[in-house]
């Protein structure tokens, strides 16, 4: 993007931060319209920046490249630390973490979402319904840095909109061909899931329907089922990421996006079962 000196700002680095950012100004906001104390959202973001990170690295490295980086101390060593070792020395050089998964991430978020509702004393699906409604802007902007950084590429295709990667992955040959968009078709998704979404909570959380009230899962239900099914179908647009995946069936993307589909599915109906036993 530009350079501060020697220090290098890189696109997916700021779309990263812009997707937090906004996050965090989303879920402040409906914080403020529940009326819950501030203190209670100060370590909010602390708890999302750790689990989703920790849980997006941890995902990739056990997931899509267990074999590399639970063959040795070196290769363990880099699935926590953002360095890469030389292969015949303990030399290393800092690299970042090469390597996010959105599965991961999720489990992650989830995780310190627990330990947050616990630490503050508020109801867990009460946590995690008001920071998924925030949560589809975070993986817009994620995958908006994924298009910048010609990664997670779709297959080859003659449509017009189609994109030209000029990264090594995207050649066929050795030339660039032209390209499916994936990583922008799940951003524009994800935007209107967001909309859609925060419409509903608008709308419909104060007008005595129980069901969309934060705290019965619906939310957190209705985030991770329309999200995770649009990536189990635009996965099969997808040039695989991993070379295991070469005639599979199903990627791991989406062998990792039924359980999440079932649940959020299952959350929902769950909400909606709630509000006719209550009425």
């Amino acid at each position: 993007m530009f350079h501060i000196g020697g220090f290098a700002v890189r696109w997916y680095s700021f779309c990263w931060v812009l997707g937090l950012v906004f996050g965090y100004l989303i879920v402040q906001r409906i914080y403020k319209q529940q009326k819950l104390e501030e203190e209670k959202f100060d370590p909010l973001f602390f708890y999302c920046f750790i689990g989703i990170i920790a849980g997006a690295r941890l995902g990739h490295c056990l997931f899509y490249e267990p074999a590399y980086y639970l063959s040795g101390i070196k290769p363990f060593i880099e699935m926590i630390v953002p360095v890469r070792f030389a292969p015949d020395s303990w030399d290393f050089q800092y690299r970042g973490y090469e390597g996010l998964a959105s599965h991961g991430g999720t489990i992650g978020v989830i995780l310190a979402m627990i330990l947050y509702a616990r630490n503050v004393g508020m109801k867990m699906f009460h946590v995690i319904d008001n920071v998924a409604i925030a949560v589809p802007v975070t993986a817009c902007f994620i995958r908006l840095g994924n298009l910048m950084n010609s990664e997670i590429i779709g297959n080859v295709t003659d449509v017009p909109w189609a994109f030209i990667f000029h990264s090594h992955e995207a050649l066929v040959e050795g030339m660039p061909v032209p390209r499916h968009p994936a990583q922008l078709y799940e951003a524009i998704a994800y935007a209107l899931i967001f909309f859609a979404q925060f419409y509903i909570y608008k709308t419909k959380s104060t007008s005595g329907i129980e069901r969309f009230k934060p705290g019965n899962g619906f939310y957190f239900g209705f985030c991770i089922t329309t999200i995770f099914v649009f990536r189990f179908f635009v996965e099969f647009i997808k040039k695989e990421q991993v070379d295991f995946e070469q005639g599979m069936l199903l990627d791991m993307g989406q062998l990792l996006s039924i359980p999440f589909c079932v649940l959020g599915t299952w959350l929902m109906w769950q909400a909606g079962r709630k509000e006719m036993k209550n009425s």
